[in-house]
């Protein structure tokens, strides 16, 4: 069983993080939410006090987040977690209200058709070098969300300070994820998905350009995008009140 973090009142709302960190990232975010709404932060499996899952495959992950959250839940994505509420939304429609994706991409590489992701050999060097140097690998990670926004010194140090703070993933849990971002496409499923969608973006954002977000948000039937000017890929840790105030006026609206 997942380990789910609860706190609040109010509608619930799960909060899902993305590759290499786990739920403990979300803790300012948490708090300020917690105010209006009964939080659920979830370790996706393999992740803090999670077990892994296996296969460790994006639906394999979905459906364990599936059956540790409510019957009825908005939901919150960020990055792998973003394209983990996708597949959830697919999987399990009914359980899901409200969906707001943060940094989430279709497509997390490079394709013919598809020039707003890594390159083949970005990814393949990432895929290398998390076998050689694991710990130095996920550091390197993290300093590319921040890359070029507003607040990147800061917003580093606190990515990094979280990073270890529930332990440390496995390899095979890194190696899953990031075989699940390099392999996944997406972009034909996206039209089945029926929720009222949030895509919040930052405007700086160089791990899945801005291009990503507003295509992802014209794709999706429902759905509406909120670019953080001056933002990376971490848009509620770099600007968190801009952040906030978009989620919190798009789940009463």
């Amino acid at each position: 069983m997942l380990f789910v973090e609860k706190t609040g009142h109010g509608p619930d709302l799960a909060l899902l993080h993305g590759w290499g960190m786990h739920g403990g990232i979300w803790e300012g975010a948490r708090d300020a939410l917690a105010e209006r709404f009964r939080v659920h932060v979830v370790d996706l499996p393999g992740y803090g006090a999670s077990p892994a899952c296996e296969p460790y495959t994006l639906e394999a992950l979905a459906r364990n987040v599936a059956r540790a959250l409510p019957e009825r839940t908005h939901v919150v994505g960020w990055s792998l977690g973003g394209q983990v509420a996708l597949q959830w939304a697919q999987l399990a429609p009914q359980q899901i209200d409200k969906l707001i994706l943060i940094g989430t991409t279709p497509s997390f590489r490079q394709r013919e058709d598809w020039a707003h992701g890594l390159s083949d050999p970005v990814m393949a060097e990432f895929a290398t070098s998390l076998e050689q140097d694991y710990e130095g690998t996920l550091k390197r990670f993290l300093s590319l969300q921040a890359r070029s926004g507003d607040e990147a010194r800061a917003t580093i140090a606190a990515l990094r300070e979280q990073l270890f703070t529930r332990g440390k993933p496995s390899i095979e849990t890194l190696r899953g994820g990031l075989a699940i971002l390099s392999d996944l496409d997406l972009r034909e499923e996206l039209g089945a998905i029926q929720q009222a969608t949030l895509v919040i973006h930052g405007s700086h954002d160089t791990l899945t350009p801005p291009a990503a977000g507003q295509w992802l948000a014209q794709a999706l039937p429902h759905a509406q995008l909120e670019l953080v000017r001056g933002a990376a890929h971490a848009p509620f840790l770099s600007h968190p009140q801009a952040t906030l105030d978009a989620m919190t006026r798009f789940l009463h609206g």
